[in-house]
């Protein structure tokens, strides 16, 4: 069991949505067993795809750069310092309107899982 990861030895990988993750804590690989915490990484001028959970709520903490969320049938600007809640079933995605990367520290509960995950476009 680790209850401890480092960031540099987190190898990113794209999730469903389009987004470059690193996990930092996730139940299939390391201690914790009800939620896990990423950092996402929308490249400059990108975007994720829209989607939703069914299961999953998630939380999301701008960390670098700004965009735009969509969230249900609304949008609204994020910038550095801002936290968005995303209840299950609501469809959501960001678009990074910066020339640097838009990075997010996100947390699932329960963890994300790609089975969770459905493409809305």
């Amino acid at each position: 069991m680790q209850l401890k990861t480092r960031y540099e030895k987190v190898e990113p990988y794209i999730t469903k949505d389009g987004s470059i993750i690193r996990e930092l804590m996730h139940p299939s690989l390391h201690g914790d067993s009800r939620q896990s915490l990423a950092e996402a990484t929308v490249p400059a001028g990108g975007k994720t795809l829209l989607h939703k959970h069914a299961i999953a709520e998630e939380i999301y903490y701008i960390t670098e750069g700004s965009g735009i969320m969509t969230l249900g049938s609304g949008e609204f600007e994020v910038k550095v310092g801002d936290t968005i809640c995303i209840p299950p079933e609501i469809p959501h995605r960001i678009q990074n309107t910066e020339n640097t990367p838009l990075k997010i520290l996100c947390c699932c509960a329960p963890a994300y899982s790609h089975e969770d995950t459905e493409l809305m476009e």
